[in-house]
């Protein structure tokens, strides 16, 4: 029964992270326009991740018990371990590896989905042991 509900609870992650990455992706691209894309990557990281938050909040966790501030921060803080990834391995491959290797169709788009996609296993473990773990009585 608990591995029901952890395997549920995982795919909803995996549902409303695919929609806050799609904000994020989606928000990259038109940033681009009028930023260079390393910025345009973590600042549309940034919008990805409120949205994040509101969907998570809604859909995946159960009440933590402690007050919004509290888990918004707590969701900020595994979120920036999360941006440090998607940044590296977005610019990795878009300057780096993928012109070392003569990939050039969409590179920046592509580069940008793969690093998106990569803190989905290690964020899901974050928000649920940290950003929205049960507030212990007593205490944090």
């Amino acid at each position: 029964m608990a591995r029901a509900i952890v395997l549920g609870e995982f795919g909803r992650f995996l549902v409303t992270g695919g929609v806050a990455a799609g904000v994020n992706v989606g928000t990259r691209w038109l940033l681009s326009h009028a930023m260079v894309y390393e910025v345009a990557v973590a600042v549309a990281y940034l919008v990805g991740m409120a949205t994040a938050y509101a969907l998570t909040r809604l859909f995946v966790f159960e009440r933590s018990g402690r007050a919004m501030v509290d888990e918004a921060v707590r969701f900020a803080i595994v979120n920036m371990v999360a941006l440090a990834q998607v940044w590296v391995v977005s610019v990795g491959l878009a300057r780096l590896a993928f012109p070392a290797v003569g990939f050039a169709w969409h590179a920046e788009d592509i580069a940008h989905l793969i690093g998106v996609a990569i803190p989905a296993v290690t964020s899901y473990f974050g928000h649920r042991h940290f950003s929205f773990a049960k507030r212990r009585e007593g205490g944090a």
